[in-house]
């Protein structure tokens, strides 16, 4: 096996036919959120940190750890907030439990479910097929790079969307000597190194598309237009429309060839970044990563700034979604209606851990830790408890008050009543009068009390009438007409016949509201 670097020559006969310069100048580019590719990326949310969680519990061999272990390894572990919190979050995927003896801290394991879900992910893992997909994959990463070779530190950063296993310098890096090599040791300081070039995967994605479609008549150095989808609602003004389609009939130029010779800030060199980034998200398995890795990526190719114009450029081929905490660049034409479109065993199994996460069992009975807030819980729970029985409580008193001021007013009419039946037909009218307004007023007040019955209750419970001056609680009325007798009744009808009009009609409303 020799060594074979990418030919200058392969990038010539475009130089000679392409003006070099930039058309496109301080673009204004309004951002349109997409939300079926938003909730692809939100619905990842803590995946990451409780996978490596779960891979911790699992490298151990009682399977369990203490959580004052996991607490010091929080940041290694990227668990994004308290991890007694983040445990107790998921009780389907992790079991808190005390072990055996006085004195010792509670443990945390894998409940059965979680256990069965890992020997799945793990054999897929053993599986000759998907080894041979990381390979595959790793020398085409080397294969773009210009010194076709990259740190293992940056390589850190892509595992994940890489698809990777943890132990990949030892189980997948040794068995594809003829793909490539590590240099330098196999700590952050070491190199992946390309051992062998290979034509047969210097082709890009959009090439071999374009190859495919027989109608196109694809040859290498023509024009390939890149799939654009743009979001619900955004508008393009007619100078950037002109401008994009003077672009996508530019000649395509892989990814894979050097392009030295093109100046940075030109339209060529700008697509040829663009088929950079398109091919790099490719590559990797969810079709998106954070924006950060790529930056890395890109500060190590020399292409930092082309990566930031080409992801502010072309919001129709990259999406930038802001969800769960950080930046990450989603290829469009990798999803469609939220869904990846490429079905990936990978990606497979980590859904299913995302629906194992969402399930909550309702019996479950976490552990008390010191410090934890499971105390404030209880504390929770017994105040919420003692409030609602504070609450029925209370509306039964206000219900007997409110029984009892209403047998208080029913007695009142009636003793009224019976002691003026033989009376002078003014009170008579008088009384006739305020049953009538009564009445109205009754059948206006249901209608104006719907709205707001609650506070009215609440206000009535602490003896005030709502927009009213303070108003003597009824048994009080009761306790005065048992001192006087009946008597009182007839003072207190005489005094309202006595009163002016404006005065005794509101007297009706208060025993029709109650």
């Amino acid at each position: 096996m020799h060594f074979i670097s990418r030919s200058l020559s392969k990038s010539k006969p475009h130089s000679q036919s392409l003006p070099h310069h930039q058309t496109l100048v301080d673009p204004t580019i309004k951002f349109v959120r997409d939300r079926g590719i938003d909730h692809a990326v939100e619905k990842e949310k803590n995946l990451r940190p409780l996978l490596n969680l779960k891979n911790l519990l699992k490298s151990e061999p009682s399977k369990s750890v203490p959580i004052s272990i996991i607490t010091q390894k929080r940041e290694s572990l990227q668990i994004p907030f308290r991890p007694i919190d983040f445990i107790r979050r998921y009780p389907s995927i992790f079991d808190e439990f005390l072990p055996g003896g006085i004195g010792i801290h509670p443990h945390v394991r894998l409940t059965p479910e979680a256990l069965n879900l890992d020997a799945e992910e793990h054999l897929i893992y053993q599986s000759e097929t998907y080894k041979q997909q990381v390979a595959d994959r790793l020398l085409k990463l080397l294969m773009i790079s210009r010194t076709n070779k990259i740190p293992l530190s940056i390589i850190e950063h892509l595992k994940w969307d890489l698809g990777l296993p943890n132990d990949y310098e030892k189980t997948i890096v040794p068995e594809f000597p003829d793909y490539f090599q590590i240099v330098g040791g196999r700590d952050r300081d070491g190199v992946l190194e390309l051992v062998c070039w290979s034509d047969e995967f210097a082709t890009s994605v959009i090439e071999k598309k374009a190859m495919m479609n027989r109608d196109s008549g694809y040859e290498k150095g023509m024009s390939i237009a890149f799939p654009m989808q743009f979001s619900r609602g955004f508008e393009m003004d007619k100078k950037l429309k002109k401008w994009l389609d003077e672009w996508q009939k530019l000649p395509y130029i892989s990814p894979y060839e050097n392009v030295s010779h093109l100046p940075p800030k030109s339209d060529e060199s700008d697509k040829w970044s663009v088929a950079v980034l398109h091919e790099l998200l490719h590559i990797l398995v969810p079709k998106k990563t954070e924006k950060d890795n790529l930056l890395y990526l890109g500060e190590y190719l020399g292409l930092r700034s082309r990566f930031k114009r080409a992801l502010l450029q072309h919001p129709g081929i990259f999406y930038l979604s802001s969800k769960i905490g950080t930046h990450t660049v989603v290829l469009r034409e990798g999803y469609k209606r939220g869904l990846l479109v490429e079905d990936h065993p990978l990606m497979s199994m980590r859904n299913r851990y995302i629906h194992l996460m969402n399930i909550v069992k309702e019996d479950s009975k976490p552990v008390s830790v010191p410090g934890g807030n499971s105390q404030k819980k209880k504390q929770t729970v017994h105040d919420e408890k003692g409030k609602g029985e504070e609450d029925e409580s209370g509306e039964e008193h206000e219900g007997e008050l409110y029984d009892s001021s209403d047998a208080e007013v029913g007695n009142a009419s009636d003793k009224e009543y019976d002691d003026d039946n033989d009376g002078n037909k003014s009170q008579r009218g008088v009384r006739k009068n305020v049953a009538d307004n009564r009445g109205r007023k009754d059948r206006k007040t249901n209608l104006d009390v719907k709205g707001s019955s609650r506070k009215y209750e609440i206000e009535r419970a602490v003896g005030r009438q709502p927009g009213k001056t303070k108003e003597k609680v009824p048994s009080e009325v009761s306790k005065r007409a048992k001192m006087h007798g009946g008597n009182n009744v007839l003072v207190s009808s005489c005094e309202r016949s006595s009163l002016p009009k404006s005065r005794w009609r509101s007297l009706p409303d208060k025993r029709s509201s109650t």
